[in-house]
């Protein structure tokens, strides 16, 4: 009986083995289907949603690593930032320094007290990668390079980045000077925001000193991927290949990074595979354009009688290819607004909802400065619409 016994219960126990514990088997066919269907070579590397800034895919994307001239994009989004705050105008002149001038590795060849607008500057930064302009760019906005570099810092710590770290603002090997590819794709997502930055990273050739010096982008994906038009490349023997860009298709925009590959050009071919990846297998739901009317909101007691609510930015989500059912927009506003009303003002929400879920929230804004009336203003419109219903 004793034998019969352990018989079965091996027997039973061999049985459990071979069924699939719940929650493993989904967990363990989905990361074996992301590996077969793309294979990055990168020690490092990130897709994401420009919008979202979704996760689609990711390879050791924490990982500190040096990052060459990408480093530029920082540079970028601080000068964009200045001259969107009218720190700086692009016509402004440029006097280029001994220090700026004496960068090695790519460059525009600068003379000290060479004299270029702060526009040419920023494009042989972004397009020809020239560490001597990116060097005078950074003295003429902070009064000095290292100045810059702290600002650098300081921007990387606004923006929540722990695993960025800038010694110079141009990616030149040095001791201590690290990103990793999820914080460049967050610093690639904020200085996308700025038109000038997506302007001038898509020039893909450009004239300089009257035509004297050509500059040639080092992106190539902006002639070899449709849709890609914006990025920065870096490569130093300790950096190897790198490369963070941006591609747009059917409203989609995805955001790639990839650091340290080792064959010329392989950078390109891994954003490629980043690239088609995503927008195969994921789509934009648009429900309205950033500025796009949402409606007309009453105004009591102010100059105007009603304000215009318009989206603070695009409202839409990204889902996988066919799960796009059942995805609502929900507008949510006071019936009415008090007066005094500020243009900018937040005064609701735009929510996207799937299948009683919030998929993301966007803020609703007043587009015109509304003052609160005066009596004198307020009794004469009380008399206009007596009058007018008297007619």
């Amino acid at each position: 009986m004793l034998r019969k016994m352990l018989s079965l219960l091996v027997t039973v126990t061999m049985f459990l083995a071979i069924l699939p514990v719940a929650g493993a088997e989904q967990h363990q066919v989905d990361t074996t289907s992301d590996k077969e269907l793309i294979k990055i070579t990168a020690r490092s590397a990130i897709l994401l949603d420009y919008h979202s800034g979704q996760v689609m895919f990711s390879k050791n994307p924490d990982k500190n690593l040096p990052m060459a001239s990408v480093t530029k994009l920082m540079t970028m989004l601080l000068a964009c930032k200045a001259e969107a705050k009218g720190q700086v105008n692009l016509s402004d002149i440029i006097i280029t320094s001994e220090h700026a001038a004496g960068m090695g590795g790519s460059q525009i060849y600068l003379e000290p007290g060479e004299e270029l607008s702060f526009r040419e500057m920023i494009i042989a930064i972004d397009t020809g990668s020239a560490n001597d302009a990116s060097v005078a760019v950074a003295e003429h906005l902070a009064g000095s390079a290292e100045a810059f570099i702290h600002m650098m810092n300081d921007q990387a710590k606004e923006l929540g980045l722990e695993n960025t770290n800038f010694v110079n603002t141009t990616g030149l090997p040095a001791d201590n000077h690290y990103s990793s590819a999820a914080d460049l794709a967050e610093i690639l997502r904020q200085v996308l925001k700025y038109p000038l930055f997506r302007k001038v990273s898509s020039i893909y050739e450009y004239d300089l000193r009257d035509g004297e010096f050509k500059l040639w982008n080092t992106n190539k994906l902006l002639k070899w991927y449709p849709g890609c038009d914006a990025g920065k490349t870096g490569w130093t023997n300790e950096a190897k290949y790198c490369l963070a860009a941006s591609a747009e298709r059917d409203n989609l925009r995805l955001i790639a990074v990839v650091l340290s590959t080792s064959e010329p050009k392989s950078h390109f071919k891994e954003v490629i595979k980043l690239f088609n990846y995503g927008f195969a297998r994921y789509q934009a739901v648009m429900l309205a354009k950033e500025a796009q009317k949402i409606k007309s909101v009453p105004v009591e007691k102010g100059t105007i009688g009603n304000t215009t609510v318009v989206a603070s930015e695009k409202i839409a989500v990204v889902v996988p290819r066919g799960e796009d059912k059942g995805i609502t927009g929900k507008v949510k506003l006071p019936t009415i607004l008090k007066a005094p009303v500020k243009k900018g003002q937040v005064v609701g929400t735009y929510q996207v909802m799937q299948h009683g879920k919030v998929l993301t929230q966007v803020d609703l804004v007043a587009t015109a400065d509304i003052p609160k009336a005066s009596p004198f203003q307020l009794m004469g419109r009380v008399l206009h619409e007596i009058f007018s219903m008297n007619k």
